[in-house]
């Protein structure tokens, strides 16, 4: 006896054996995967968690790049120093003045080797000066002499021999101009004698130079010493004007 077709519950025999099949498939894995499940919490050692972390920034070449230096984030980082401030206009450093950092012309005269006009560097000393000079001569009394003094541009540093009285003109700072025997003296600045002087005798007197010296004593040579002190007029370069500035510090 066939269904009604209005009967909706009966399903053809062929249909239900497929039905049949795919249920008992869905159920096998449905124990496949209960038993799977079952396998990995047996295998997983218990309160055991996987926690997956951001991975840290790489620095060049792959490597993990470490904290940052003064980061105040990284760990173990020092509290960074607090920023300064703006520099105060007024408290910068004042540069060198050019009066400290060129260089000084001195003038050595006296008993050293070679007596002339020598450049020196800023803060040289006498000893600087005599040493620029070609040192000491024999004859030079060097007890006289501060040798740690710090020497001045245009200074006319003269070392004196022994015995001998230098003249006021030439007198160093702090020192003194001092005869034999080591007595100070306040007398007049002292007489050149024309045909005895010396290159740096001549440089002493007023408006007389290393040059000028030199042609007085070239003069001498040439006519055989000084009779008067007016033959002072004869040599070139010293005029009236000059000569009256020499008369009362030359004899002959």
């Amino acid at each position: 006896m066939l269904p009604r077709p209005e009967d909706r519950s009966w399903v053809p025999p062929g249909v239900a054996a497929r039905l049949r099949r795919g249920a008992g498939a869905v159920v096998v894995l449905l124990l496949l995967a209960l038993a799977a499940a079952v396998l990995v919490s047996l295998l997983t050692p218990a309160g055991a968690s996987a926690t997956l972390e951001r991975p840290a920034a790489t620095a060049e070449g792959g490597a993990p790049a470490g904290p940052r230096q003064g980061d105040p984030n990284a760990p173990g980082s020092p509290t960074p120093p607090a920023e300064a401030g703006p520099a105060d206009p007024g408290a910068t450093a004042a540069p060198a003045t050019d009066a400290q950092a060129r260089p000084v012309l001195v003038h050595v005269l006296g008993a050293v080797a070679a007596p002339g006009l020598f450049e020196l560097g800023a803060g040289a000393r006498a000893v600087d000066a005599v040493a620029a000079a070609g040192g000491l001569a024999p004859a030079a009394d060097q007890a006289r002499l501060n040798l740690a003094r710090v020497v001045t541009d245009g200074e006319q540093l003269y070392v004196p021999a022994v015995g001998e009285v230098i003249p006021l003109a030439v007198v160093p700072p702090g020192a003194t101009a001092s005869g034999p025997g080591g007595a100070a003296t306040g007398a007049p600045p002292a007489v050149v004698d024309l045909n005895t002087a010396t290159l740096g005798d001549l440089d002493t007197l007023p408006r007389i130079g290393p040059g000028l010296a030199q042609r007085i004593l070239d003069w001498r040579s040439a006519n055989g010493g000084f009779s008067e002190p007016e033959d002072l007029l004869e040599v070139p370069g010293i005029g009236d004007r000059t000569f009256e500035g020499l008369r009362e510090r030359v004899r002959v």
